[in-house]
């Protein structure tokens, strides 16, 4: 029988893989703007304007809002597989209005389009792998969403670099298509599967992600496991209000039986239960903190800070930069399991703080040559990788129990996506009025921030069961 850990990674790459479309799509603006602003292009009929230059980059956080709101229903009605294909369209059509575009209108309604799929992905990808990783690799498998969001990225910033605007058109559409194809061939969520009554095929299920026979032990814990945690069961009374149930019960007589207990919307557990509630904070502080500490922007622009600090290698330094944010998410991946959740985001934070500080001073003073500069950017982007990156993905997929992780992720993505249009609408503001340099100074008291934060409220959940883990939130350790 072919390992469960073999299927557990085609499904971590399958759910993953529209993170990697999403790093495409992200930093194509930034080789692209130059060709669609020219007096003398050729794309257009007209070149854009710097408001419509602005939105190329903004409007796919816009279009994520969008996906992320319609992808938990999708999921939960259709599955992983059916409902990861459906958001995985908006990709091939955004491309394809952009390959027969002559108006800025087109193709900024193409990535406002583009969004919506990139949005679905970032909440379909941590659930799914949530669902069917075991718990002393769900860690590293966590981490593949950013990680294929940083091999996207680096592989279009290579694609900007050596091929023409057309060609990377059709590649970027033959990558939606893959998103589809590879969602169809991977075994269907037996969490989403047990949801539906569907025991049987959840065992099935099950089997395949543990590599062992549908009847064996292990099989049977997790689907016990899996009944569980999907069960309505929520502290919404005190513990004296429960003990005079139990009193109250003693009295009934044995052949009553009650009504069953009515179930309790997804909504509602989130902020009765005081383990969601609590889950709910720490993501979204963490994640909040992430966006603020500066990576989306720079990403973005990597090429006009990079000119900033050498005109004459500004792409050389947009793929190292590319490169170095693959393998500062490959370390993550490679240590959350052993180093822990919590100790990785206090260090990535209180190192990126270190390197924004020092990079607004060079970039100030300009006291230092040029390469400094971009060592300095690189070890920004790789520290940022090392934990404050990643590991807010990787809480994001374990802290909540199945019966709220999709609203949960739905209401948390949907602020991450506004945060990053608002970051990206405001940094070229930022760097008009105080400068670049400014703007990296606030990165850095954002990233100081972070690690005091994270010190205060995250819990350590490595190596932890997911009711494990519902228990030391519930308990606030």
């Amino acid at each position: 029988m072919v390992s469960g850990r073999v299927y557990q990674v085609a499904a971590t790459i399958a759910s993953s893989f529209g993170s990697f479309a999403m790093g495409l799509l992200y930093v194509w603006p930034s080789y692209t703007t130059s060709l669609l602003t020219s007096n003398t292009t050729t794309i257009l009929s007209a070149p854009m304007t710097s408001t419509e230059e602005s939105l190329v980059g903004s409007l796919p956080s816009l279009g994520a809002m969008v996906g992320t709101a319609v992808v938990g229903p999708l999921i939960e009605i259709f599955g992983r597989k059916l409902g990861g294909v459906a958001v995985s369209l908006p990709f091939v059509l955004s491309w394809a209005l952009i390959a027969v575009s002559k108006t800025s209108i087109l193709i900024l309604a193409a990535r406002f389009i583009s969004g919506i799929a990139g949005g679905a992905y970032l909440v379909l990808g941590p659930m799914f792998i949530s669902e069917v990783a075991e718990d002393s690799i769900r860690g590293a498998l966590s981490s593949a969403t950013i990680t294929f969001y940083g091999l996207g990225a680096l592989m279009s910033y290579l694609l900007g670099w050596f091929f023409g605007y057309n060609t990377i058109i059709w590649i970027n559409l033959a990558v939606g298509v893959m998103c589809a194809g590879l969602l169809m061939s991977v075994p269907e969520s037996p969490v989403f599967l047990m949801k539906k009554n569907r025991e049987e095929d959840a065992r099935l299920s099950m089997s395949l992600y543990r590599g062992v026979p549908p009847t064996s032990m292990v099989v049977q814990e997790e689907i016990s496991k899996i009944k569980q945690q999907i069960s309505p069961a929520v502290e919404l009374t005190t513990i004296n209000e429960k003990a005079e149930e139990a009193e109250k019960e003693k009295l009934t007589s044995e052949d009553i039986k009650d009504d069953p207990p009515a179930k309790v919307s997804a909504i509602k557990t989130l902020f009765k239960s005081s383990a969601s509630r609590r889950g709910f904070l720490v993501v979204t502080t963490v994640i909040s903190m992430q966006v603020l500490m500066g990576i989306v922007p720079v990403q973005v622009y990597a090429k006009h800070v990079f000119k900033q600090a050498d005109p004459s290698q500004a792409d050389l330094y947009s793929v190292f930069f590319a490169v170095v944010m693959v393998s500062g998410s490959f370390v993550t991946g490679a240590i959350a399991d052993k180093a822990g959740r919590r100790i990785l985001l206090i260090t990535s934070s209180t190192l990126v703080a270190v390197c924004m500080a020092s990079l607004g001073a060079l970039l100030q003073t300009k006291a230092g040559p040029p390469l400094v500069t971009v060592a300095m950017i690189l070890m920004y982007c790789f520290c940022f990788m090392c934990g404050a990156g990643s590991i807010p993905y990787v809480l994001l997929a374990e802290v909540f129990s199945p019966e709220v992780q999709a609203c949960a992720s739905m209401i948390i993505v949907e602020w991450v996506w506004f945060l990053n249009f608002l970051i990206l609408v405001v940094f070229s503001w930022l760097n008009n009025l105080i400068g670049i340099h400014g703007t990296f100074y606030i990165f850095a008291v954002s990233s100081i921030i972070n690690a005091v934060l994270s010190y205060i409220i995250v819990p350590e959940t490595k190596g932890l069961s997911t009711k494990e883990i519902q228990d030391v939130l519930r308990k606030g350790k």
